[in-house]
């Protein structure tokens, strides 16, 4: 079982951040020895207050002169280590490559922050990049962090903007701390969510049971829920739950394989309501695209979901194919991203920006694992996400005071122990 996401952390640039930059005609370098290294005197504290608050340090830097062969690697690795030491940092990612070298590690790559986060079971959204230069900026921002840059850059043109622009990393301490301080005294209510919540479901008695949330925008279906729940006829199950969620948005799969058939479902599911869109899986069991069958029906205004993507690239394929077309709901299925390791909101993140290049499309966080989900989607800008039973009970934990929920635990525990007539 993969277990969640649930360390936050500060990902550190060294030189100009850790450290003082050697800066010669404006340009900054490394420093060569460890005896050349100088900690700016507001260091030692911000990190402290960094721990204090639960965030994991982790230093991230490229050290470019290993592969240039002008700075050993023994002497690199001898700073990294003095600096881990004395301001008792929990990790180090090094990038020892070149520009030439083409790694997926070298800032603005965000290759060091992600093997960290995977590493650490690191929830990069609630994390923080901080950095002097673009490359630690872009890094964090493909990460799905927010950045923080200390000085102007050194006058280089920043490919994104940071989060905030600071003097010093004090200075990144106190608006880190401010931010997450807010987060944590501003949760939203379920009213204040901008993500439209959606059901996912094949019983008749139990959608109609949360057709009565009003939290529930809409609903979804596939073969293998309404498999489950015991549904014989297809047509005659969709007609029906229609009739009786006539004001919601639902979506109805196709169950062949070969794409004429498919072609031929879509068209038949789709005029069976004004508010029903026909589900598209973004392969067949051979592997082979969908894609073409996505443009031919979006562009013949047939509003679609198009299901079962796991990768950027499947999301701006579906984008390219049906800009201009049809409503057109993309669902990534983040849950099982989630389930083999990896964190899925980077993903979801970048998915939001790709969808901005096709106005009528909406991104569907699919198969969520737990609650903390919802806000998490709602934090990027999804759209919609889907929802279980098992996290449709949980709303009403949402806002709980922890402090109530920690005694509601421990009656829990001693209720059982009683009950069960334990002696020792």
């Amino acid at each position: 079982m993969s277990l969640a996401a649930s360390t936050k952390a500060i990902f550190l640039d060294r030189d100009g951040v850790l450290n003082e930059a050697l800066v010669r005609d404006g340009k900054p370098f490394s420093p060569m020895t460890v005896a050349e290294v100088v900690v700016p005197p507001d260091v030692p504290g911000a990190l402290s207050r960094f721990r204090q608050n639960g965030f994991r340090l982790i230093m991230v830097t490229n050290q470019p002169n290993i592969a240039r062969g002008s700075q050993s690697r023994e002497s690199v690795y001898a700073i990294n280590r003095y600096l881990a030491d004395i301001l008792q940092l929990q990790a180090t990612e090094v990038c020892e490559h070149d520009e030439a070298d083409h790694c997926d590690c070298r800032k603005p790559k965000p290759g060091m922050l992600l093997r960290a986060a995977e590493r650490d079971r690191i929830a990069l959204a609630e994390s923080f990049m901080i950095g002097d230069r673009w490359r630690d900026i872009e890094a964090g921002r493909r990460a799905g962090c927010r950045s923080i840059l200390i000085g102007n850059g050194y006058g280089e043109k920043l490919q994104s903007t940071p989060d905030a622009v600071v003097a010093t990393l004090g200075d990144a301490a106190d608006w880190i701390l401010a931010q997450t301080c807010q987060r944590k005294n501003n949760m939203k209510t379920l009213d204040q969510l901008k993500v439209r919540i959606f059901a996912d479901g094949a019983d008749k008695k139990g959608m109609l049971e949360v057709y009565r949330n009003p939290h529930i925008r809409g609903f979804t279906t596939n073969p293998t829920l309404m498999r489950k729940a015991g549904v014989a006829d297809y047509e005659a199950f969709a007609r029906d739950i229609l009739s009786v969620i006539p004001d919601r948005s639902i979506s109805f799969e196709v169950f062949a394989d070969d794409f004429d058939e498919m072609e031929r479902q879509a068209r038949r599911i789709a005029p069976w309501g004004k508010l029903v869109s026909v589900k598209i899986p973004i392969t067949n069991t051979k592997r082979e695209s969908s894609i073409p069958l996505v443009r031919k029906l979006s562009q013949d205004g047939i509003a679609l979901n198009v299901t079962a993507m796991f990768t950027l690239q499947q999301v701006q394929d579906v984008v390219d194919a049906v800009k201009g077309g049809a409503p057109c709901f993309v669902s990534v299925f983040a849950g099982r991203i989630a389930d083999t390791g990896r964190d899925p909101v980077p993903l979801m993140a970048e998915a939001v920006k790709r969808l901005k290049e096709a106005p009528n499309t909406e991104l569907i966080w699919a198969s969520p694992r737990e609650l903390l989900n919802i806000f998490q989607a709602d934090d990027i800008g999804c759209h919609v996400i889907t929802v279980t039973n098992d996290i449709l009970k949980k709303l009403s934990l949402t806002g709980k005071d922890m402090d109530d929920y920690s005694l509601e635990t421990v009656k829990m525990f001693y209720d059982d122990g009683q009950a069960a007539k334990y002696t020792l």
